[in-house]
């Protein structure tokens, strides 16, 4: 009995390591933090950039990262209206992880890219 209550209690603990990287892990998340990085972008500017990604995904993915308070939609009142998405505070602070993924894969997945002659997207380097 002893045992699947601490089972259940390590199953309910808040890890951040689990929780940033199930937000990261969600396709096409860090490549829209990359770009949104840069500053802000409009949705077919995003869409451009990013190439592969679909706009039912882009939208998507836009959606949950400010459903997370990482993203800001702003509708810009001109003729005609537009939407631009930006990196909150929160947003910005992921800037540090990004970085560091970026350098870690420099470091220790560059042989393991050339080997499998793979060529680096244009931004990783």
């Amino acid at each position: 009995m002893a045992a699947r209550n601490q089972k259940q209690s390590t199953q309910n603990k808040y890890c951040p390591v689990v929780a940033t990287m199930n937000l990261l892990n969600q396709k096409w998340a860090l490549h829209v933090l990359r770009e949104l990085m840069g500053g802000s972008r409009r949705f077919n500017e995003l869409l451009h950039a990013l190439g592969e990604i679909s706009p039912r995904t882009l939208c998507g993915r836009l959606r949950a990262l400010e459903e997370e308070g990482i993203v800001l939609r702003s509708i810009k009142h001109h003729i005609p209206p537009w939407v631009e998405y930006d990196l909150t505070e929160k947003g910005r602070a992921l800037n540090a992880v990004i970085d560091s993924i970026a350098v870690w894969g420099r470091v220790y997945m560059a042989d393991t890219h050339c080997r499998e002659g793979r060529q680096p997207r244009e931004g990783d380097e």
